[in-house]
């Protein structure tokens, strides 16, 4: 028997599975990888030899008004690590910066002051200037000008009128983006809920090239790179973490260059080649990506890749904040087949985008291929009402597994953390 450990929320679960049926355990090989030094070390000597810029002190030199877009409460950067050594770099090249910390809610809900000390610390709370984006707060958005794909960018005033504007971030492999990281502290990150829901089109989510591990021909990275150029953001420090969330690898500099470094070290390390399996157990790597079911999705999309036509997904995923989209629920709710939901969607053009249209998309695409199950703390009628089938545990679910399949020796994949691994067949 092989016994497989599960995160889920802030705990892990066990499961044992008989050898003779598990065709595979898909992880990031990255979790076996040795950090060369120190998180606080690796940080420090990617701001010391950054990509394609000057170092943070230099470019702050004769910059006043300085942003750091930040992550929110939905990822799992380091803050704690890497913010005091930016906010040590612009201070040694202008002592007297006005420094504002930008919270990159995108259009997720706001982040809270416990969230906030969670992520920082209580000095840099408490002491530092830190303002929460808010995609529908109309007085602090201006346009900056027209994305490649025909939207407007619409972005965070404080960005754009700063002298210099820089972001942490960290790089995971991401399931329409390519990979997250860089140019996403723009956009989504700090843009108005319309430019996001033009990026996010039907038409992009779609497309071939919009998929895990894939920046090239990406439509929606190109609009990324393109706001993230407009909006000015000069330089970024991006991490790469393992599944205990710490910092292995680190890159600074251009937010081109420096991305594509991190895209390239982590490429090497997260890719897993997959045999189709009956079942397939996902996860979304446990908190704080786990916390709502619009999240999870995106471990969700690591179990598509190896299941069979016809299988079951198995989705372990706590989601104690519950929806994390409301208008993700009601597209869900609204009709009975996700093939009638995916079709609705494909027929609306690139400026009729709905909010949350692209996780709608893409759960639809799921179920249009396999059963999910879905393990977590969320009521049985809110898993329901996603045409997902609800459970409490991993027995139950096997259990409920091989009842639709009506087979108890069905094969069974195993992905521990469902967003850290990029599947392939």
């Amino acid at each position: 028997m092989a016994n497989i450990i599960f995160p889920f929320g802030k705990e892990k679960l066990n499961y044992e599975i008989d050898d003779a049926r598990l065709c595979g355990v898909l992880t990031s090989s990255l979790h076996s990888y040795k950090a060369a030094d120190t998180e606080e070390n690796l940080v420090k000597a990617a701001m010391a030899q950054p990509y394609g810029s000057a170092k943070l002190s230099e470019m702050a030199k004769g910059k006043d008004k300085v942003v750091i877009i930040a992550s929110d409460h939905t990822r799992p950067v380091p803050s704690k690590v890497i913010i005091p050594f930016m906010l040590a770099e612009i201070r040694e090249g202008n002592l007297n910066a006005d420094i504002t910390i930008l919270i990159a809610t995108g259009c997720h809900r706001g982040t809270t002051r416990d969230e906030l000390v969670a992520k920082f610390g209580e000095d840099i709370v408490t002491n530092e200037k830190i303002y929460v984006h808010d995609c529908e707060e109309t007085d602090m958005l201006t346009n900056i000008g027209t994305l490649p794909s025909g939207g407007e960018c619409i972005v965070n005033k404080l960005a754009v009128e700063a002298d210099l504007l820089v972001a942490e971030g960290f790089i995971e492999p991401h399931f329409f983006a390519g990979y997250s990281g860089g140019r996403k502290s723009v956009l989504p990150g700090i843009c108005s809920r319309e430019t996001v829901l033009a990026n996010h089109c039907a038409e992009f989510i779609h497309s071939e090239y919009a998929r895990t591990g894939i920046l090239k021909n990406n439509p929606i990275h190109l609009d990324m790179i393109w706001a993230a150029r407009q909006a000015k953001l000069a330089y970024i420090v991006n991490v790469v973490l393992n599944e205990d969330k710490k910092v292995v690898y680190a890159v600074a500099g251009d937010v081109e260059r420096a991305h594509e470094a991190g895209c390239d070290f982590l490429s090497k390390y997260c890719g897993a080649k997959a045999t189709e399996s009956d079942i397939v157990i996902s996860t979304n790597g446990g908190y704080p990506l786990d916390q709502n079911i619009y999240q999870s999705v995106k471990g969700m999309t690591a179990a598509e890749a190896a299941v069979r036509d016809g299988g079951v997904i198995i989705m372990l995923a706590d989601a104690s904040d519950g929806t994390g989209g409301d208008e993700f629920y009601r597209c869900m709710k609204a009709k009975d087949d996700p093939a009638e939901i995916y079709a609705e969607i494909m027929k609306r053009g690139r400026g009729e985008t709905v909010g949350d249209q692209w996780m709608t998309q893409i759960l639809s695409r799921i179920l249009m291929r396999a059963s999910i199950i879905y393990v977590s703390t969320a009521p049985d009628d809110l898993v329901k009402g996603y045409h997902m089938i609800p459970a409490k545990t991993i027995s139950e679910a096997m259990q409920k597994a091989e009842e639709i399949l009506g087979n108890k020796n069905a094969t069974v994949t195993a992905i521990p953390d469902g967003v850290a691994v990029m599947v392939t067949r």
